[in-house]
């Protein structure tokens, strides 16, 4: 009887060795971040603060058409490419969870192409770290998308 798919990868997994299972992660970590911020790049900020994704070919944001209300993501992809741009300034304005959340990106893709080029298992501090402060990282993270809404809400609505 051949063993289930998930424990033979599991199996083959762990005969790789750490230093071949962190130059692994590291692509996989590294390559769709750097994608992410090749993007950013490569698109140009709308003035508008939002619909710079449209650049790709999507669709404006469904929610922010159906209610006027942006949506908890409205102005990330500009902020992204504000900061691909270098203008922290704008990206700010635009977004400012944006700017944070283009930060781990950033550390996401040093991390991974450091430990793809280099190993070291990079990834399993930081993973190590992540889980030794998960709560706290999840508090965060939902009271900063919260914030940067009810920020972006009153911009849009020109509160502020």
């Amino acid at each position: 009887m051949s063993a289930a798919p998930s424990q033979a990868l599991r199996r083959r997994w762990e005969t790789l060795g750490a230093p071949v299972q962190d130059r692994v992660v590291g692509v996989i970590l590294g390559a769709p971040s750097t994608a992410v911020l090749g993007v950013a790049a490569w698109l140009e900020p709308a003035a508008e603060g939002v619909g710079t994704h449209m650049q790709l070919g999507l669709s404006g944001c469904s929610v922010l058409m159906a209610t006027g209300w942006p949506c908890p993501m409205c102005g990330m992809t500009t902020t992204f490419s504000h900061m691909a741009h270098l203008s922290p300034l704008e990206a700010l304005r635009t977004q400012p969870f944006g700017v944070a959340l283009f930060g781990a990106t950033l550390v996401l893709a040093s991390v991974g192409w450091a430990d793809a080029l280099l190993g070291g298992g990079r990834w399993r501090r930081l993973l190590d770290w992540a889980l030794a402060h998960e709560v706290p990282l999840a508090v965060l993270t939902l009271l900063g998308m919260a914030a940067g809404w009810a920020y972006k809400a009153l911009v849009l609505r020109e509160v502020i």
